[in-house]
């Protein structure tokens, strides 16, 4: 589960809309990239400074919640309800739902859509990462966490499929290999220091950590990665950013594209030239105009011999249905 992007994450564009109550600790905290932090004895106007969402002690008979909208909207295969380093103040228990609203709807009108629970009541302890699977095969674009009755979690995370709407792209050339768009890393050689999924993520990488960086290779190979488009397509123009990449830079790179129907792409697969093998330099945004005219479902980026790669942008048009 955890394999699949976060959904909700912040920098995937993710949102808290809205809350019941943040009197202790902000909502937007819930869904802050990178482990919840605490340093004990540091106090603000609110208490003690949590790194999530903490709400006052009730005194009704309600209950807390949050509602995120999806930076990237999709099918939701699990959950996870962390509530690290909140001991004496967590939710005994917690709830999520999800609903799909199209254009940009109001809190208000967000209250009234049509909720589904997919994950139902269940105990929640303190200090605890908490993972529920998911079934449900539906497109959500919101998800609505519940807590019972009130208290603190520090993170949320939506782990799914993306599946964007790409009928505003219609005619027009689109990012075949952006996680927004629905693309999917489906294979490495190594992810040592940094996963290879950030190379498909929205935005420019800020640091080194924020793309994808392999171990040292001693044994005369090459690294290497497969993405799935996020679909089928003809891939015009290919960027390769190795921007924050000054030392560990690959010193090449080439790329194949192969039309793999169901399943991933293995050892019988048919690999066709999209860029052949082709010098890089440090920290460096490097964008190539490719030649071909053939239709492609995966892409895979070589590297030599290792190193680090911060963006994979692959620019085409997609397959006429």
């Amino acid at each position: 589960m955890s394999r699949l992007p976060d959904l909700a994450l912040r920098s995937h564009g993710g949102s808290v809309v809205a809350a019941s109550d943040e009197s202790f600790a902000e909502r937007q905290s819930l869904i802050r990239p990178g482990a919840p932090a605490f340093q004990p004895g540091t106090f603000s106007a609110r208490g003690q400074v949590y790194d999530g969402w903490e709400t006052r002690r009730r005194r009704d008979p309600g209950h807390d919640w949050a509602i995120v909208r999806l930076g990237m909207p999709g099918v939701i295969r699990g959950v996870v309800v962390d509530t690290a380093w909140f001991t004496g103040n967590y939710p005994p228990f917690a709830s999520v739902e999800a609903c799909e609203a199209g254009g940009y709807p109001s809190v208000d009108e967000l209250q009234d859509a049509a909720w589904v629970e997919i994950v139902p009541r269940s105990p929640l302890t303190g200090d605890a990462a908490h993972e529920f699977a998911v079934d449900d095969g539906r497109r959500f674009t919101h998800v609505r966490l519940n807590i019972f009755p009130d208290g603190g979690v520090a993170r949320l995370r939506v782990h799914g499929e993306v599946v964007p709407d790409l009928a505003l792209y219609k005619g027009m050339t689109v990012d075949l290999a952006a996680l927004e768009n629905g693309a999917l890393v489906t294979g490495c050689s190594d992810e040592f220091y940094s996963s290879p999924a950030n190379i498909i993520a929205s935005g420019l990488p800020r640091h080194q950590a924020e793309g994808w960086e392999t171990a040292r290779r001693r044994d005369g190979g090459n690294d290497w990665l497969t993405v799935r488009l996020a679909v089928p397509g003809v891939v015009h123009v290919a960027e390769l950013d190795t921007t924050n990449l000054v030392y560990n830079a690959p010193g090449a790179a080439s790329l194949a594209g192969a039309v793999v129907p169901e399943g991933l792409p293995g050892e019988g697969t048919e690999w066709f030239e999209l860029l052949p093998r082709t010098r890089l330099q440090p920290d460096t945004r490097h964008r190539f105009r490719l030649p071909g005219d053939r239709v492609a479902t995966h892409v895979r980026l070589d590297i030599y011999p290792d190193g680090g790669m911060g963006r994979l942008r692959l620019h085409g048009t997609p397959q006429e249905p």
